[in-house]
């Protein structure tokens, strides 16, 4: 897989799955800007990228800077390629509102979910567009969540994911005459610091439920590497992509070097309920229906406890 020549920028790229996709998009080659609003997260992820990242501090609240950035990637690299947008600052409200039902919010829990995951990658990706039609090439990638399906956490959130897929579908839809392609990418139950802290207050049935199906930030970068590599991407546009079943078609691994499986496996089910008995079962895939139950019971629960903290 090479994206030597390539030039590619991801929104939010200093930690968590945007710093797995960005790592793993200068790993094959490309070159990466990266956003973020904290110098030092930036100045880390750049020397962790050997060369092939370049730091560009941006608030994608601010519409002002987001086209100052795509003036500057315009000037500096005559090109774009691919854009991800994974920038998210509603992490801490999540983590704040999980037990509380909409009425008992303010209006501000909106626009924490939603100003910069949604709109923001709506005004990034106008940007973008500009730059690939003149080119009559390229690829946006938006992370979302399998919350797009049913409710998760809150109902800001769950909202602000399905129209964020509904995005991909229209965009698309408008770009595929230009040779643009849209694509969601659903990344699984990701290692980040947010996750770190359900883990751990979790009960010891609910903790072996998270852990059979957490990975790493790897397996949505290489699934986002090998979108940005397929010279017939726009076959994909407009749908929804399952970034552990992308890697594992391609046999990519995690970071303990196990095969990505689907957040949907039957295998993760199994794992989950009978963690010696999952090598047992095959990782057939089950349809997306049952996906919202699952989350609907979690986040009951979560209700329950009263939430968790970050």
């Amino acid at each position: 897989m090479d994206l030597a020549g390539k030039i590619a920028l991801v929104t939010g790229g200093t930690r968590g799955v945007g710093r797995g996709i960005a790592l793993a998009l200068a790993e094959s080659g490309a070159r990466v800007w990266v956003t973020g609003r904290t110098v030092a997260d930036l100045e880390r992820v750049a020397a962790e990228g050997g060369g092939r990242v370049v730091p560009a501090r941006c608030d994608h609240a601010d519409d002002a800077q987001v086209e100052a950035l795509f003036s500057r990637v315009a000037r500096e690299s005559a090109r774009l390629d691919l854009l991800v947008n994974n920038a998210y600052s509603g992490v801490a409200d999540i983590a704040a509102t999980a037990h509380r039902k909409f009425w008992e919010t303010g209006p501000e829990v909106w626009d924490a979910m939603n100003r910069v995951g949604l709109r923001g990658a709506y005004v990034a990706s106008l940007h973008a567009a500009r730059l690939m039609v003149a080119r009559r090439s390229g690829l946006i990638v938006n992370v979302s969540s399998p919350a797009s399906l049913d409710y998760l956490f809150n109902a800001a959130y769950g909202i602000g994911k399905a129209a964020l897929d509904r995005m991909t579908r229209d965009l698309a839809f408008e770009l595929r005459a230009d040779g643009v392609a849209v694509v969601s990418l659903w990344p699984g139950f990701v290692r980040t610091e947010l996750t770190a802290e359900v883990a751990r207050e979790a009960s010891p049935a609910y903790r072996r439920i998270l852990e059979a199906y957490a990975e790493t930030p790897r397996v949505a970068g290489r699934a986002a590497a090998r979108l940005a590599a397929d010279p017939r991407v726009l076959r994909r546009s407009g749908t929804i992509v399952i970034a552990a079943e992308l890697a594992r078609r391609h046999r990519e691994r995690d970071a303990d070097g196990s095969l990505a499986l689907s957040p949907r496996s039957l295998r993760r089910l199994a794992r989950a309920a009978a963690p010696g008995l999952a090598w047992l079962v095959p990782p057939v895939n089950v349809p997306f229906w049952t996906i919202g139950p699952v989350l609907r019971a979690f986040s009951r629960r979560l209700k329950e406890r009263g939430g968790f903290r970050v």
